[in-house]
Parts: structure tokens; sequence; C-alpha cells
């Protein structure tokens, strides 16, 4: 029996609300860990072709998905569709994470629609 051992970093990109890591990028899924610093938010968005699983692993997020409002907490999930409209806001004092997972034929960054965003990307 052999074992292996991941010996590759994971990159931390930075963003202006917190940050991400991408833990595994395949055709047709991609995995990522996501950290809202307190009081901050990601913008309000969609994807025109992906849809999302979000699974809460820390902290309280409160996440809007179309016209839905929902308090999350660890082990709390939630599944966006192509095309909705969807925000992650941490209101509290402590980190927010959360393990994002995508489904897509194509998962690029790009394929963002920003249709509100507090650090002016839209």
């Amino acid at each position: 029996m052999t074992s292996s051992s991941r010996s590759e970093s994971i990159e931390r990109t930075e963003r202006p609300w917190g940050w991400y890591e991408t833990l595994s990028e395949v055709p047709g899924h991609k995995v990522k860990r996501i950290r809202v610093n307190p009081g901050q938010q990601l913008s309000l968005q969609k994807h025109l072709q992906r849809a999302e699983h979000w699974v809460v692993v820390l902290g309280q997020a409160h996440v809007t998905v179309g016209e839905q409002v929902l308090t999350l907490v660890p082990g709390g999930h939630v599944d966006i569709a192509i095309g909705q409209v969807h925000r992650l806001t941490n209101r509290s004092a402590a980190p927010v994470e959360i393990i994002e997972i995508q489904f897509g034929h194509y998962l690029g960054e790009d394929d963002i629609v920003r249709q509100g965003d507090d650090y002016g990307r839209t």
C-alpha cells in the first residue's frame, strides 16, 4: 500500500471582503474555501454558466438567494441555481467561512454579473 501527501500549497486570493482558496478544480466542478471578514459582504451577483452549493463551516452567514434571506450556521447549506441572484453577508464580529462547490461547463472568475457591490466593482 502506498500513501501520498499533498506537496503543493493552496494559493489564497485576497479580496476587499476577505479571501478565498481554491481547494480543487477539475472539468465540471470547483471547490473553494471562502472567508468573509466581520462586517463585510460579497457583491450581489449572479452567474450565467455555473450553479453553486454553499455550506457554512464557521460563524453565522446571512445569505440572500433571490428574494429569500437565510441565516445559516455551521452545517447549514443552500443551493444557488444558474442565473439566481445571491450574496453572502457577515453581520457578526467574527469571521464567516463557507465551502463553495461550483458546477458548470465554465467556472472562470469572470462569470460574475454584479448587481451591487460595496467596493465599486459593478
